[in-house]
């Protein structure tokens, strides 16, 4: 027992440690860490009562909230799996996952989508999730809440589901040593310090929202919700909580510059990395690792975020950077062995933030944990430097002729066009090669760039075979998180025939 911290025993820990200090800002509700841990008791209590036990999942579908933060520590608090479904999921796809999580209790924001598929018992978000909070016991599982024989931090605690790689989506199991493994990986990194603020605008049922929401709340921090991105409101609450930090990238940084035209919010507070000039004046640029290498790195929900990070291999010849301090990483090839410095294998990892395995998936698990390593499905590269560069996922390789092509590689020789906005490359049919490569290429406002041009300047970055066949213009590229959406890319955009599929 010794040896045991749990989710639950870290807010234990904050509600002595730090008495004085805002756990939760969600509106007009504002928490110290005593009354989030006294609530999250009352909570488990709640549960409890309604048969949630040891192993049992609870799920939550709705935006972002507070009791998103509140469900998962309860969960931890009685051993349960917590789960943060997509709200933007279709009715098929949520159907999938109550038959294949079987709730053991469900809180809900009423959505035309989820009410064919409500059950009585069902919580609704708002009041009716205030009213059975309130009505669970508020006496600690344990006398003093000093020992829980029901804890055990190597128990699954937290359920995300992943990208449908093999026909179906898969439920990512992390536990509470995994996520406070990687929340401290990651608060060294990005140099958060108590009084560190985390903007909860991105989803948090994705792993780069969660990811930051449990180091802020591990550091002691404060975890400030808001159902979605709006760019006013983010402008509004960073002046109003003097947020450190924000789920932002890309267009999500631009709209909070049009937001914020003329000043009308200080968001100086804001340590961030430098994206324009108008930004930059906004905020504070940070010298933090993770800042400085613009948030660079490689990782999946079942790594618990990031598996490697660009900050700490200042000058590296890999794009993504060195390994947490807290796991390893092997480039293997197809029959488990190591494959040398400067050659193409599968990315494989195990140490303290993996994930435990996929929910109700043996073979599968089987499979991805085979040789004591995790196979995440993505191609990779160690360079001389001991670095490591992501290629691209195995299944998403293109063969054109003889020849392999990685479409991140030709992604990134795309994007440095200085007309260029974002790409996406896929692998279109082709009589002759088998395959071609396609870009998806968006323009920056007011620049102009024809195909034949950004033909002519990949083929002056890279080999002549890597170069786009075919170029699409698009008004956007749809996105999966932080990466291009490449179902949807290739039923756009003609894409199919990929080897590995």
């Amino acid at each position: 027992m010794i040896h045991q911290l749990t989710l639950s025993d870290v807010l234990a820990e904050h509600a002595r440690s730090r008495p004085q200090v805002t756990a939760v800002v969600d509106g007009e509700l504002r928490l110290t860490y005593p009354e989030l841990d006294r609530r999250v008791t009352r909570l488990a209590n709640a549960l409890a009562a309604r048969g949630v036990a040891a192993g049992e999942r609870v799920l939550w579908l709705g935006q972002n909230s507070h009791a998103v933060l509140e469900l998962l520590l309860a969960s931890s608090r009685l051993g349960a799996i917590f789960c943060p479904a997509n709200w933007r999921q279709s009715a098929d796809e949520l159907a999938f996952v109550l038959d294949d999580l079987a709730p053991k209790a469900v809180v809900w924001e009423r959505s035309e989508t989820a009410a064919p598929l409500s059950g009585e018992d069902w919580i609704p978000a708002g009041d009716g999730y205030e009213a059975f909070l309130a009505g669970g016991s508020d006496e600690p599982r344990a006398p003093g809440d000093v020992a829980d024989e029901a804890a055990d931090d190597t128990a699954p605690v937290l359920a995300l589901y992943t990208a449908a790689f093999d026909g179906r989506p898969n439920a990512a199991l992390l536990s509470s040593a995994a996520l406070v493994a990687h929340s401290t990986s990651l608060l060294v990194v990005r140099q958060m310090e108590p009084g560190f603020t985390f903007l909860n605008n991105g989803p948090l049922f994705h792993v780069g929202t969660m990811m930051f929401c449990l180091a802020t709340f591990q550091i002691g921090g404060t975890n400030v919700f808001t159902p979605a991105f709006d760019a006013e409101e983010v402008c509004r609450l960073v002046d109003a909580e003097k947020v450190t930090q924000a789920f932002l990238f890309g267009q999500m940084i631009d709209a909070v510059v049009a937001a914020n035209a003329g000043g009308k919010y200080d968001l100086s507070s804001l340590r961030f990395i430098s994206h324009s000039e108008e930004w930059d004046a906004m905020t504070t640029v940070d010298d933090s690792p993770w800042c400085r290498s613009k948030m660079g790195g490689y990782g999946q929900t079942e790594v618990g975020g990031m598996l490697t990070f660009l900050g700490l291999a200042p000058g590296a010849a890999g794009f993504a950077g060195r390994p947490s301090p807290l796991v390893q990483v092997r480039i293997l090839a197809a029959d488990g062995t190591e494959v040398p410095p400067g050659e193409v294998g599968e990315i494989c990892a195990r140490g303290k933030s993996l994930f435990s395995g996929y929910f109700n998936r043996p073979e599968l698990n089987e499979a991805k944990t085979r040789g004591g390593w995790h196979h995440t499905g993505d191609l990779g590269r160690r360079e001389p430097d001991g670095t490591i560069t992501f290629i691209g996922p195995r299944l998403r390789m293109i063969k054109s002729g003889n020849e392999n092509v990685y479409p991140a590689e030709v992604e990134r020789a795309l994007k440095t066009h200085p007309a260029v906005a974002d790409a996406a490359v896929i692998g279109v049919p082709d009589e002759k090669w088998h395959q071609a490569v396609k870009a998806v290429v968006v323009l920056k406002d007011g620049r102009t760039a024809s195909a034949e041009e950004i033909v002519e300047h990949v083929k002056g970055a890279l080999a002549s075979y890597k170069k786009p066949r075919h170029v699409d213009f698009a008004e956007s590229i749809p996105k999966k998180g932080f990466t291009p959406d490449y179902d949807a890319l290739d039923a756009a955009h003609g894409g199919g025939g990929y080897p590995g599929s």
